[in-house]
């Protein structure tokens, strides 16, 4: 299983960017899926997810209300929308996929079977 994240790139503050994650060698459906970031020396840690179903996605509070989680199980795909962008956002964003993610581990990192190579994400004040 392989997946691929793009769409990083810098942006200016207050503005948007999408990131893809396209996933490769098993479908994503009945998969969770997750977005992961990890700043310059700090740890990697939970942003957003979409459960097995689909059904339960979880946000990290700093995000909420401005980061969007999407998948396109027809094209294997899971999408970040990122709006009102901060410096502090400023990251290495990684894409993760699991088979046994339970709901109450969506944000673990440690639960997620595969990963991407992750984007760098770098938001100009």
């Amino acid at each position: 299983v392989q997946l691929q994240a793009s769409g990083g790139g810098l942006v200016q503050a207050g503005g948007s960017l999408r990131l893809s994650c396209a996933v490769s060698g098993r479908t994503i459906r009945g998969h969770a899926v997750a977005w992961f970031r990890q700043a310059s020396g700090k740890e990697r840690e939970f942003i957003a997810a979409s459960g097995r179903s689909g059904a339960s996605t979880p946000y990290a509070d700093g995000v909420k209300g401005r980061f969007t989680i999407s998948r396109d199980n027809a094209k294997n795909t899971v999408y970040l929308q990122m709006n009102s962008l901060k410096p502090e956002d400023t990251a290495v964003y990684y894409c993760a996929a699991g088979a046994r993610v339970i709901t109450s581990s969506l944000a673990t990192l440690t639960a997620y079977d595969y990963w991407g190579q992750g984007t760098q994400v770098t938001v100009s004040s």
